[in-house]
């Protein structure tokens, strides 16, 4: 993937998706990606090694399922809650009624690095 700043040249871009979460994301250095919760403080830096495709412009890297030795690494944002759902089930003509509330935990991480 490029960036087009004209017609007179492009900027390669390097980016990788990742698996985190039980999701997949694709992210470039700089990016600001909001996963599910991570077991580390804010300012801390994370790394996640489960990469399913790297690029580098023009180089693709497929992985098998895995692109193996690459690695992706960030540094923690914040770590919040996100708005409140509210779940409400019911069965009609049977006076049952059930309301929940969720709020669910995630954390702010910016990419610093890709490395393959």
């Amino acid at each position: 993937m490029t960036v087009d700043r004209g017609p007179w040249y492009r900027i390669p871009v390097m980016y990788a998706i990742i698996e985190t979460g039980g999701k997949q994301m694709r992210v470039a250095e700089g990016d600001i990606i909001r996963t599910d919760l991570v077991d580390a403080e804010a300012g801390a830096d994370v790394t996640f090694d489960r990469v399913v495709l790297a690029s580098t412009g023009s180089d693709v890297k497929v992985g098998a399922p895995l692109v193996s030795g690459a690695t992706v690494s960030g540094t923690v944002l914040r770590q919040a809650k996100d708005k409140k759902i509210l779940v409400f089930r019911y069965k009609p003509k049977k006076r049952v009624r059930k309301l929940n509330g969720h709020r669910q935990r995630f954390a702010e991480v910016k990419i610093t690095k890709i490395s393959l």
